[in-house]
């Protein structure tokens, strides 16, 4: 009942008084990407949701267009400004992601959507991630975020999609605020601290 109905009326309407209540804030934030990194403020890219569907995913901007002299662009970790980290670090470049949730595209507790070119490198049990609808926060988050490894992600959002139940979803609700108010569990994106899905996995079968 609460998995199949109640979860997504509860995504509407948190989603729809967050925008709400947080649009100062998105506001704000709106105008220092817009200052500090220029436009487009929103970033989009496209992300597998539920059965694998491919949606734009929303966040605030957080790297500059710095390019190199041939004018490609440069390595994430040198174009990922200061800003951009403490935009990152706080996760309020996740905000626009609440448009995503009252778009049905995403849920507020789910596995993280990850990138597309990600998608041949799961193995049958990793691929079951996407038989929900992928979550602004989740299980794995609320256990090391993005500094655990990649199969202690994939385990604790396979759990997730196993045992999805109010009572669970309410106590990830509360231990995400607690996580990112003390910033535990932080390795920031784009900063050359983590190792991509698809070439973690290509070097865990060569080593094979």
């Amino acid at each position: 009942m609460y998995k199949k109905y109640i979860k997504r009326l509860l995504d509407i309407a948190i989603s729809l008084c967050s925008l709400l209540i947080l649009s100062p804030v998105i506001m704000i934030v709106a105008i220092l990407v817009r200052i500090k990194l220029g436009s487009p403020v929103i970033f989009k890219q496209d992300r597998p949701g539920k059965d694998g569907k491919i949606f734009k995913l929303y966040k605030f901007r957080s790297m500059s267009d710095k390019k190199d002299k041939n004018g490609k662009l440069l390595p994430d970790k040198d174009r990922l400004t200061k800003f951009g980290r403490i935009l990152r670090s706080t996760s309020l470049d996740e905000l626009p992601e609440l448009v995503n949730i009252l778009k049905g595209e995403m849920s507020l507790i789910g596995p993280r959507p990850l990138a597309v070119a990600y998608l041949p490198y799961y193995n049958e049990e990793e691929k079951h991630r996407h038989d929900v609808r992928p979550g602004l926060t989740g299980l794995a988050q609320i256990n090391g975020r993005n500094a655990l490894n990649w199969e202690e992600r994939f385990s604790y959002d396979i759990e997730y999609v196993n045992n999805i139940t109010f009572i669970n979803d309410l106590k990830i609700i509360f231990k995400t605020f607690y996580k990112v108010i003390k910033k535990d569990g932080v390795v920031t994106r784009g900063t050359g601290k983590t190792i991509d899905f698809d070439e973690y996995r290509k070097k865990t079968i060569r080593r094979k």
